[in-house]
């Protein structure tokens, strides 16, 4: 088994706070979500979270005029340069301070920042390698209070800030002299924003007690003047500094004043005067302005509110466009794209993004997480979808190919603390603390099935049996399980004999056997078949957490509180070895706790249990930020993986800073500040979960549910920040199979000019380059394909099929791949038979991608079919009188294009369903074995 995974998306999460931001075409949104940020192109509904990751929960991102650079700030003003294009940080950097908002300017050569009370203008890096690739070119001083906002004009000539003092300030990005620095008031609250008309220096500002105030200058752009060369005395008093202010490292620093800057001989200052001043206020129901955003080519202004509408504004004149309630939360960023249409908006409350086409009033991209942490998760049998359950009371389905959650059911009005799939993979059964189980049908979208208990339980664990007929549920309350049938919904039997809250319970994948462990130390194995009677009692050495069987049923794994997992055999009943995995999860110290890390990692456990497609390994994850990998037969640890290295989330450090130590404790105990709300609020006695209304929660690391793709090339966790699920990606890593020095790409190459394909083919795959494979592959003639499948040694005819299922996700030579498919399925579907249970993972992978193109193409071939008949009755009905001969031939000539278009539309309907025959009569095989 390969254990290259490696982080590949980052689900259940799309926006948690910062700015938004589109890209060049305007067809993507990126989005920060913690300390990562996820690009989503509306276009091909798909989803990407970049591989690359901050300190803490990214703050603002500054994106480049041409879309290849992105500067990515966290909540301390730690700094990413990354490239959008090959996905990898180019540079490192710390303003030191936390960090309001980032601006490149419109020619792509400078950018500003704002920091506390002070604009920092950089030269933006440039094409060349550079040691330091941000220099820093002037600083501006002015505001009193930190700044909030920055605007550039379309020239790159001058840049506006606004700040918190109520002021805002026009700087010029050159030494102009006629524009040194200009100051702005006329509001009474927080500046939200300010923007530049476009190609002109009239201003719009924007404060957050709805009030818009419209500035008109007395310069045009082309009106700005350089200013001459200055005298060393004249230069030494500008750049003298303040005492205590902070040392830059260099630059040219510019102070604003109070008063205006003094005319100089044969030069007119710029000067602004207030043209109009509007009110969003107008009604009397006070309403904080939150964000705003300015679309320069067609004058409209957008601007969102803290209870969850959004205006449209036509500026100068101010006029109405469009108001909509989008939630009923604060609206936290609001961003246009490039041509204007789509409105982009962020709700940081509920974790929404929305993309809103204003024209048409619709929506073009809506999507929200779960609001609490995630609790469980399920990959459905094909590996297309994963359904997850959250403290929110919701059931969301999200598709692994776009990333995106196309379904939520609410029916649950508690935490949910299970889900799975019934074997067909139609139907969805969830658990939750309400005291219902309920059944959810994916064709139609709907409960159709709720299944309760004769008095009230709350219902921490589930499972369904592999023909998906039994429903089994274990109680935390009661210590009972109770057993329904699918079909009918009626209770079948309760299960006592448990002393302890039922934890975890599975089915056996070959066998109607219930295994169900508990707080009281066992794990009972219940016999379905046999009056619902126990078969065998495992006594544990601590309260049983999970429990999980092997793909063929032969083995079951346990994990306890004491941070052990435990294998035994459910034949015999004893126990066949045991993994200890308590120093393997190295829990942080949290802010509040009172011991040490060392103290407190002696109570934490593996929480989740899932065994690997081919069953020789097993995934743990539990109470810590680390997921590990453990063989079974040796019983050791193979591989660790990190799922988060944000510091804003608790318990990621072992040591707490000893500057907050006290001889009291630490300084997190004292609870007091204010967030974004409207003032503080004291923690409430009897609350036990959420952020117990403290202005200082800090969520806690920690892996609730982990499962293994039934494709076995990728894995998914829910975590606190979301679900992750990581890949093997055979782009990235060399992984050689029987290397030798001669197999080399030219030698790939020199079989290819030779026409000895299967040569050829067994030297690509023992390099294992997936461009030269896919290369070899297309090159081969189509006549050819059935002679090289016969020709090809039995050991490469696994790697083959695991190959052509990753090239059909990807390429779109769907025939191409589908005749590989079925020549080698149909002359080696024997011999796959007989070790079936060893490739039954590639088999579900290639089933996979299949059955999805499937399902794609069977609807366009519908939709194409139905239209032709359409077009033919159609033309049969109009009113044109005709001959018999005509008509005759109008009729032979549609029936014959309509026979023509069927077949061939048949043609490759019929290769794709031969294809997932021979798959399915594979998997059949197998899981009879």
């Amino acid at each position: 088994m390969k254990f290259a995974y490696r982080f590949s998306n980052l689900l259940g999460a799309v926006y948690r706070r910062g700015n938004l931001s589109f890209s060049k075409d305007g067809n993507s949104v990126i989005s920060p979500v913690g300390n990562r940020i996820s690009v989503f192109d509306l276009k091909n509904n798909k989803s990407e979270t970049l591989p690359v990751s901050t300190a803490k929960n990214i703050t603002c991102v500054g994106l480049s005029p041409d879309g290849n650079l992105a500067i990515l700030v966290d909540e301390d003003g730690a700094a990413l340069l990354i490239s959008l294009i090959t996905r990898a940080v180019l540079h490192h950097f710390h303003f030191h301070k936390p960090v309001a908002s980032i601006r490149f300017s419109p020619d792509g050569r400078k950018f500003v920042v704002t920091k506390e009370n002070v604009a920092l203008m950089y030269h933006a890096p440039g094409r060349n390698r550079e040691f330091n690739a941000f220099v820093l070119d002037k600083s501006y001083y002015g505001p009193y209070d930190e700044t909030t906002c920055i605007d550039w004009t379309d020239d790159s000539k001058c840049f506006v800030v606004g700040s918190k003092d109520m002021s805002t300030w026009v700087f010029g990005a050159e030494r102009w002299s006629n524009l040194i620095y200009y100051s702005l008031g006329g509001h009474k609250d927080i500046m939200v924003g300010c923007f530049f008309e476009k190609d002109s220096l009239d201003l719009y500002t924007v404060s957050q007690d709805g009030t818009l105030c419209v500035w008109e200058s007395d310069t045009e752009l082309d009106g700005l003047v350089l200013r001459k060369t200055r005298l060393p005395a004249e230069r030494g008093e500008e750049e003298e500094r303040g005492e205590g202010e902070e040392e830059e490292p260099r630059g040219e620093v510019i102070r604003g004043k109070g008063e205006r800057p003094k005319e100089k001989e044969g030069t007119k200052n710029v000067r602004y005067k207030q043209r109009s001043k509007h009110f969003f206020n107008k009604e009397g129901d006070f309403n904080n302005l939150t964000a705003a955003a300015f679309h320069k080519p067609t004058h409209i202004l957008v601007t969102g509110f803290a209870s969850g509408i959004f205006h449209l504004h036509e500026l100068p004149e101010f006029n109405l466009i469009h108001s909509l309630s989008i939630s009923d939360q604060r609206i936290a960023t609001v961003s246009m794209n490039s041509s204007g249409d789509w409105i982009g908006f962020g709700c940081s409350g509920l974790g929404q993004l929305l993309v809103w086409e204003w024209q048409s009033e619709s929506y073009v991209f809506k999507q929200q997480g779960h609001f609490n942490n995630m609790a469980a998760l399920a990959y459905s049998p094909d590996g297309q979808y994963i359904a997850t359950g959250g403290d929110d009371g919701k059931v969301k389905v999200w598709n692994m190919t776009s990333g995106l959650c196309f379904v939520t059911f609410t029916e649950h009005t508690s935490s949910v603390t299970n889900v799975t799939f019934t074997s067909r993979g139609f139907v969805i059964v969830s658990a939750s603390l309400d005291g219902t189980v309920r059944a959810f049908d994916l064709h139609r979208y709907r409960n159709f099935r709720t299944f309760t208990s004769p008095r009230p339980a709350q219902f921490s664990s589930l499972a369904v049996d592999p023909s998906g007929d039994l429903v089994s549920a274990g109680a935390q309350d009661s210590f009972e399980v109770f057993i329904w049938s699918m079909q009918t919904g009626r209770l079948l039997e309760v299960l006592g004999g448990h002393e302890g809250p039922v934890s975890c319970l599975c089915f056996s994948p070959v066998q109607s056997i219930l295994a169900s462990a508990s707080w009281d130390k066992t794990v009972r194995l219940w016999d379905m078949m046999d009056s619902w009677q126990t078969k065998e009692t495992l006594r544990l050495t601590s309260d049983g957490l999970a429990v999980s069987y092997r793909p063929d049923g032969q083995e079951l794994a346990v994990a306890t509180l004491d941070g052990e997992i435990s294998f035994w055999s459910p034949q015999s009943a004893n126990q066949t070895g045991s993994v200890s995995g308590r120093h393997d999860l190295k829990m942080g110290r949290k802010e509040t706790e009172k011991i040490t890390s060392k103290q407190s990692a002696k109570g934490k456990s593996f929480t989740s249990l899932c065994y690997s497609a081919d069953g020789e390994s097993i995934l743990a994850g539990g109470q810590s930020k680390f997921v590990c990998i453990y063989n079974i037969r040796e019983q050791i640890l193979m591989k660790k993986f990190e799922i988060s290295c944000n510091l804003s989330l608790d318990a990621m450090e072992e040591f707490l800073d000893r500057r907050k130590m006290t001889e009291f404790g630490s300084l997190a105990l004292v609870d007091e500040g204010v967030g974004d709300g409207d003032g503080v609020e004291l923690s409430l006695p009897g609350v036990r979960k959420g952020d117990m209304s403290s202005r200082h929660f800090k969520p806690e690391i920690r892996v609730s549910s982990l499962r293994f793709s039934p494709t076995g090339r990728s894995w998914a966790a829910t975590s606190t920040e979301g679900l992750l699920t990581y890949s093997l990606d055979g782009a990235l890593v060399f992984d050689p199979y029987d290397l030798d020095l001669d197999v080399t790409p030219a030698s790939v190459r020199r079989q290819l000019r030779q026409a000895k394909w299967a040569a050829a083919i067994v030297l690509a795959f023992r390099l294992n380059e997936t461009a030269l494979t896919q290369e070899v592959l297309e090159a081969v003639p189509h006549h050819q394909i059935a002679v090289v499948c016969g020709s090809l040694p039995d050991v490469y005819v696994e790697k083959l099929l695991g190959f052509i299922a990753s090239a059909l996700e990807r390429c779109g030579h769907l025939q191409f791949y589908l005749s590989w498919s079925q020549s080698l399925l149909t002359q080696h579907g024997q011999k796959l038979k007989t070790r079936s249970g060893a490739v039954l993972p590639t088999i579900q992978s290639l089933q996979k991608s299949i059955q999805k193109h499937f399902e794609d193409l069977s609807k366009l071939c519908d939709w194409n079919m139905y239209t032709i008949r359409y077009a033919v009755a159609l033309s049969k009905q109009k009113g044109v009188k005709r001959t018999a001969g005509d008509a005759l031939c109008d009729k032979d000539e549609s029936e014959d294009s309509e026979v023509m278009s069927e077949a061939s539309l048949e043609e490759t309907d019929m290769l794709i369903k031969n294809c997932v025959a021979l798959l399915d009569s594979i998997c059949i095989k197998a899981f009879s074995d």
